[in-house]
């Protein structure tokens, strides 16, 4: 038998032989991890998130604006500003969805031309859709600020919530241009294959948000006007340093350069953006009817209680959005470059992470309820049980909007506005005022929490349908998860 000596010695031998091996592998995966993803890529469920995550992170951030605002709002202003920040904010949303259409229906067009191979027709495509939209943004602030006040009025704001909507809607508008190339840019860093830089831009306008609001709200009283300025400020941060990054020689895929108009491709980005406005231009009539009804049935109350609810739902929604976003260029890509088997597989990777992604968010929603009902309105006992109780309701949304978002995003992808505009529409519009203006009859205030769970879930249907009867046309087969090739 072999003595302890000798023993070790074999051991040893054995370790020396192995460890190179176990850090050449242990390298090689570093630099897999280091190396950048490219949208020719295969794409695994891990690549696939890596290569949306920043997209994630960076929508998130980005709803995070409105969330600042309404917490330091309503902990250090009032209830009644608080309300009359949530009043105006679907207004606004109208305005600036327009650099969403840009954004969504420009990068999808240009990812297909950077799959047909033409860089050259992509960079001028891109600097034409950014001069477009930035005019677009200087015409509809111009616009914005006129109708502020009238439409506030209209809508049933008055006294102190109509003037708090003025002073607050004024000074966003004055950051309407940057903040449509803000939306614009958070596509196109994607298609550029720079999404980390996106993610690194949205990050600092939403750090001088968070700064600018405390600074603004909580240490000096500027009030609603300071939470306004804090907005603005970090709007025009997030669309000017993209702005000039894409001027300047850079090494990403897009740069802005010298482009003559052409009125088909902007008809075409606007088509293929058509479900992206129409879902925020939707979303925020929805959430006016809301509103009316919430006044109808719960006074202030309830249109406070909303916007709690709509804060969480913003970052939960930005979740899917972001991916949605980060998948489109790599869609597009396959798609113009007509790699079958590679689409085929986005869709069912993408479908089976949505759906970890829903559950996840419903667990995390009804286990935040309290807490996050406690940080917003935990002065007003009232208000937070109206809160917590809609905030179970809600939460059961969650469970099927990731699909229908992404559902509409694959479409814009595949350049098929029409019915990624339908799919927007109906999710966004026709089902939640059918929803929202029977089921109060029925449950009254509880009708009005559950009209978006009632919503969401015919949305999903709806876009399965679509799903299984576009898979010939565009050749990504059945969309079922567990389909055997």
């Amino acid at each position: 038998m072999p003595d302890r000596e000798d023993t070790l010695r074999q051991s040893s031998q054995r370790a020396a032989q192995t460890d190179p091996a176990r850090k050449r592998k242990r390298k090689r995966k570093t630099q897999s991890m280091r190396e950048p993803i490219r949208l020719s890529d295969h794409f695994t469920c891990r690549r696939l998130l890596r290569f949306t995550l920043p997209s994630i992170v960076m929508m998130i951030f980005t709803s995070i604006y409105g969330v600042v605002d309404g917490f330091f709002v309503s902990n250090f202003v009032g209830k009644t500003p608080f309300a009359a920040v949530n009043f105006i904010m679907p207004f606004l949303i109208i305005l600036g969805a327009v650099g969403f259409m840009f954004g969504t229906g420009g990068s999808a067009l240009v990812a297909k031309t950077l799959g047909e191979g033409d860089k050259e027709k992509a960079g001028r495509l891109f600097s034409l859709i950014v001069y477009v939209s930035l005019g677009c943004g200087v015409l509809l602030s111009l616009a914005g600020l006129f109708l502020l006040r009238p439409i506030a009025s209209a809508l049933g704001a008055e006294g102190e919530m109509l003037e708090n909507c003025v002073t607050y809607g004024r000074i966003i508008l004055f950051a309407l241009p940057a903040y449509l190339l803000q939306y614009e840019f958070q596509s196109f860093f994607i298609t550029a294959e720079k999404p980390h830089l996106g993610l690194v831009v949205t990050v600092a306008a939403g750090v001088t948000n968070i700064l600018l609001d405390a600074l603004l709200v909580a240490v000096f009283p500027f009030g609603l006007a300071g939470a306004a300025a804090a907005t603005a400020i970090s709007q025009t941060v997030g669309g000017i340093v993209p702005l000039f990054y894409f001027l300047l020689p850079n090494k990403s895929l897009l740069r802005l350069g010298k482009t003559g108009f052409d009125g088909r491709a902007i008809l075409k980005t606007c088509t293929n953006g058509s479900s992206e406005l129409m879902s925020n231009i939707s979303m925020s009539l929805v959430s006016m009817l809301y509103n009316a009804q919430l006044l109808l049935y719960a006074g202030e109350n309830g249109v406070a209680a909303y916007g709690v609810l709509m804060y969480v739902s913003m970052i939960f929604s930005a979740a899917f959005i972001g991916y949605s976003i980060g998948t489109a260029p790599i869609i597009g890509y396959c798609f113009g470059a007509k790699n079958d088997s590679e689409l085929r597989g986005l869709l069912k990777k993408s479908l089976l992470i949505i759906g970890v992604f829903s559950l996840g968010m419903l667990a995390l929603s009804e286990l935040l309820a309290h807490p996050l009902s406690l940080l917003f309105v935990g002065y007003d006992e009232e208000l937070l049980a109206l809160t917590r109780r809609g905030f179970f309701l809600y939460s059961f949304s969650f469970l099927f909007a990731g699909f229908a978002i992404f559902s509409s995003s694959f479409f814009t992808a595949l350049n098929d506005g029409l019915i990624s505009a339908l799919i927007s529409f109906l999710r966004t519009l026709v089902f939640q005022v059918a929803a929202v203006l029977l089921l109060p009859l029925i449950w009254k205030i509880d009708g009005i929490w559950i009209s978006i769970v009632a919503a969401e879930l015919m949305a999903f249907l709806t876009s399965f349908f679509f799903l299984f009867l576009m898979r010939k046309k565009y050749r990504y087969g059945t969309p079922l998860i567990l389909r055997k090739k």
